[in-house]
């Protein structure tokens, strides 16, 4: 779809909301929306998916009440801003949104949560992305470095790129919206997305992209909503293996289920950020004890995350209930970088290959 549908398309269904008030008043019926109720009751597993959903449970929010009628003043002020914002070409991020509403009186946002909230909310009811509308996060997208040929949509015009012969050393840098990117060619064997700059640093410098046909993603932490969509598009698109290298901790952890099954926050996107064949390469417990690398004790915070993940599905697998019973036994926990006690390139000649051959990825 380009550019010009995708804006049409988002035009139309955003005003389609405020349609259907003017219908509703019509009718003699008071202006009403329904969404998935967004509670923790009502998100589910998919085990078809492997990814986070909302379930059949719904609410209304309708005019009838001051509370809910506030919300529509505000999601018809937001509608207008945004129908406005797409027309003129225009973007704003999801904080000046929140600036902006000074400006509309009693239909002011209290708070930032409160305006992320309303955009969640139209991302639901339209079956759009918020990136659609033009909005933006406050964050800098995260970067690739590999065997990866692709065209970006630029205000020149469209750009082609290759991830390793066209970027500096830092990588090709994820626009916040990745819909406008078409993915051309690659000669690469599979994903490995990284969690620390660190040791994203390290796999270029120690030239792992092209010894191995590597595909690197520099996560950057917790990843951003572009990063866990480029990683499901390059997925989808080439059908090349994707994994997940982390520190090894309860935190990282769920970095790499938010990349393999989807966040509870986005359960209303994940079809479109998941990547459910994505596999966890490390750090694992086992390689704590294995390798004996230099770790931390668990804080209680740490011990009480791990007993929390023993009861989420998405490590509902033996691996999983292996490795992290296995963890709070050794009571430790360890950074990637710790592979550095052992020599800055054992964990391309050593580590990486040795588990890519374990796992049948090479």
């Amino acid at each position: 779809m380009s550019k010009r549908e995708l804006d049409g398309q988002a035009k139309e269904k955003l005003v389609s909301i405020a349609r259907r008030w003017y219908e509703q008043m019509t009718e003699g019926a008071t202006p009403s929306i329904s969404l998935p109720s967004r509670t923790k009751r009502n998100i589910e597993y998919d085990d078809e998916t492997e990814v986070w959903k909302y379930g059949d449970r719904e609410s209304v929010r309708s005019a009838s009440t001051a509370k809910s009628a506030l919300h529509l003043l505000k999601m018809a002020y937001v509608i207008s801003f945004l129908k406005t914002q797409i027309h003129e070409n225009r973007s704003s991020t999801l904080r000046e949104l929140y600036y902006i509403s000074e400006s509309w009186k009693r239909a002011k946002f209290s708070a930032q949560d409160e305006s992320n909230f309303l955009i969640e909310d139209l991302e639901i009811l339209t079956d759009m992305q918020r990136e659609a509308f033009h909005l933006r996060p406050e964050d800098d997208g995260a970067t690739i470095f590999g065997p990866l040929q692709l065209k970006e949509l630029t205000r020149r015009g469209d750009r082609t790129i290759h991830c390793q012969e066209d970027v500096g050393e830092a990588g090709y840098q994820i626009p916040n919206n990745v819909e406008n990117i078409e993915l051309l060619d690659h000669d690469a064997q599979f994903i490995i997305a990284i969690e620390t700059g660190g040791m994203y640093a390290r796999l270029i410098e120690n030239g792992f992209d092209s010894e191995f046909n590597a595909i690197l993603v520099h996560l950057k932490g917790q990843p951003a909503r572009s990063t866990r969509r480029m990683l499901n598009r390059i997925n989808e698109r080439f059908e090349l293996p994707v994994l997940v290298f982390t520190d090894g901790d309860p935190w990282s952890y769920r970095i790499y289920a938010s990349v393999a099954y989807g966040a509870i926050k986005s359960a209303h996107m994940s079809e479109l950020l998941a990547t459910p064949k994505a596999q966890f390469i490390g750090v694992q417990p086992s390689d704590i004890r294995d390798y004996n690398l230099p770790s931390d004790r668990l804080t209680e915070r740490d011990v009480a995350a791990l007993e929390s993940e023993l009861t989420d599905p998405r490590f509902f697998t033996d691996y999983w209930k292996t490795q992290i019973n296995l963890q709070l036994k050794l009571n430790l926990k360890s950074e990637q970088q710790a592979f550095a006690a052992k020599g800055l390139d054992f964990v391309t000649r050593e580590y990486l290959p040795h588990r890519l051959s374990e796992m049948g990825v090479i």
